[in-house]
């Protein structure tokens, strides 16, 4: 089953300007890499069902995979989400 975005994300940016380039559901955690056609950033919003944490994450083109699959590793205090 594939989520709707996190309502964060659509009421900050206009929703016709984010693009989902990848989704994924793993440990109970949603997962999304997102373009802003706008911006032309690129960033990983992880959302926690569960405990309703989400964060989001900028990061280069070139760490945009990376990021996906480790966003965690991208967190500014390194922490999982589910521990914000």
């Amino acid at each position: 089953m594939v989520r709707p975005l996190p309502a964060m994300l659509v009421s900050t940016t206009p929703q016709s300007a984010i693009r989902e380039l990848d989704h994924r559901m793993n440990d109970g955690l949603d997962v999304w890499l997102l373009w802003n056609s706008r911006t032309n950033q690129v960033f990983v919003a992880v959302e926690d069902p569960r405990s309703g944490d989400l964060f989001e994450v900028t990061v280069s083109g070139a760490d945009a995979l990376d990021a996906f699959h480790n966003p965690h590793v991208y967190c500014a205090d390194g922490r999982a989400p589910n521990h914000q």
